[in-house]
């Protein structure tokens, strides 16, 4: 089974940036697609980003021209770049592969205040 390990969360200033990295062990992900996920307190886990096999993004639209996704395939390591943070995009992010895997990781916890 596939164990994801996501990183480089912190706490980040209104404008900020921070870059995550997802890291994929026991398996070769590089078939799928992956895509990052954020979930903030009280609320559901939603779609933040996600990118093909063949290198195609998509994200939702609270993020779209802030955020990039990206995949190394021969790391197994998928990314996400977050530019012009808002307070609104304080959660945890995940990684997963969607519809493949039903494991989730610890996340890495991203805040944005002053």
């Amino acid at each position: 089974q596939v164990q994801f390990v996501e990183s480089g969360g912190g706490l980040v200033q209104p404008g900020g940036s921070l870059s995550l990295s997802c890291a994929a062990s026991g398996g070769d992900i590089s078939i799928y697609a992956m895509a990052w996920y954020r979930q903030a307190p009280g609320n559901q886990r939603e779609l933040v980003a996600i990118i093909t096999s063949g290198g195609s993004t998509n994200y939702a639209d609270s993020v779209k021209g802030r955020f990039t996704i990206s995949r190394d395939k021969a790391k197994n390591t998928a990314y996400l770049q977050m530019d012009s943070l808002k307070p609104e995009d304080t959660a945890v992010y995940y990684c997963n592969a969607p519809g493949v895997y039903d494991d989730w990781g610890q996340g890495t916890q991203v805040t944005v205040s002053s």
